[in-house]
């Protein structure tokens, strides 16, 4: 399996991602921002980082990138997309989730190993967790408070939409706790943490990261 992991001015954490894919048995392909095909890849990755910078607002810039035109169009046709931090962020601004990520709750970058509970494995990339399942993977943003208005935010839950949870505590002042949705059809999933880097016990506060790598295998379709 072939899974892309985009590449914009100020992404930190695409060499991460890269890594979490080959740790899960995946071949990464580098994609850049300015790029107008997705290069045949099953599955793709917009990473973490600070994308042009933060500029106008985290993620508003890079969701108007011209490789995004073909994460938004794969999409639809049912390609896997995950959207870690910053890429998180950037998936709400492309409309393919909803809500948005906004300052944390006193303004503080929050940066900790943080408990996350699984809260769906119906999803491309939580298909191979167990539902209530506890990970635990770094957090690091200024601006992870999930917000959404209360008919979006009863319709994820009411469709459980809500992939990840906050658990052992609320770092950043998120809505309902969320730390990650997923879009309707479970194929595009975004959330706040960086389970990129907890695959490996020596690298990271754990390996529980790597089960949303080894979830999507076999899930594309080629988009």
């Amino acid at each position: 399996m072939r899974i892309g992991v985009i590449t914009f001015p100020g992404t930190l954490d695409d060499v991460d991602a890269s890594r979490a894919v080959r740790y899960a048995g995946a071949q990464p392909v580098a994609l850049w921002h300015k790029d107008r095909d997705l290069s045949g890849v099953d599955a793709v990755i917009v990473p973490g980082g600070f994308s042009y910078g933060d500029y106008l607002r985290a993620g508003a810039i890079a969701g108007l990138a011209p490789i995004m035109t073909e994460v938004v169009a794969a999409a639809g046709r049912g390609m896997p997309v995950l959207g870690i931090c910053n890429g998180f962020q950037i998936l709400c601004e492309a409309g393919l989730l909803p809500g948005a990520l906004v300052r944390n709750a006193g303004l503080h970058f929050v940066c900790r190993d943080q408990r996350v509970r699984v809260e769906s494995t119906a999803t491309a990339w939580t298909g191979g967790a167990r539902a209530g399942q506890e990970i635990l993977v770094p957090l690091k943003s200024g601006e992870g408070r999930y917000v959404a208005d209360a008919a979006t935010l009863a319709e994820l839950e009411g469709e459980g939409r809500v992939t990840f949870r906050y658990a052992g505590g609320n770092p950043n002042g998120a809505l309902s706790d969320i730390a990650g949705v997923a879009s309707a059809d479970g194929r595009v999933v975004g959330l706040m943490p960086h389970p990129e880097h907890a695959i490996d016990p020596l690298t990271g506060p754990s390996d529980d990261g790597l089960v949303l790598f080894t979830s999507v295998l076999g899930t594309a379709d080629g988009g």
